[in-house]
């Protein structure tokens, strides 16, 4: 994944995609665990950031 071809997800979407309330997500946000940045005020999360997370979880978890 290149950063200038990455796909870009909304807060929403990013909630649908880990099954997580609105708070949850912005709270891995502020705690670094979700990589996201600000565009115009904008939040977006890259797609990889979604996946490095879940992957971790799941390297914690075993």
């Amino acid at each position: 994944m290149t950063t200038a071809t990455a796909e870009l997800l909304t807060v929403p979407e990013v909630m649908t995609r880990l099954k997580l309330g609105r708070s949850k997500v912005y709270d891995l946000i502020r705690s670094r665990r979700l990589v996201s940045i600000e565009i115009d005020g904008a939040r977006r999360i890259p797609a990889g950031a979604v996946q490095d997370f879940v992957l971790g979880q799941i390297e914690a978890a075993a």
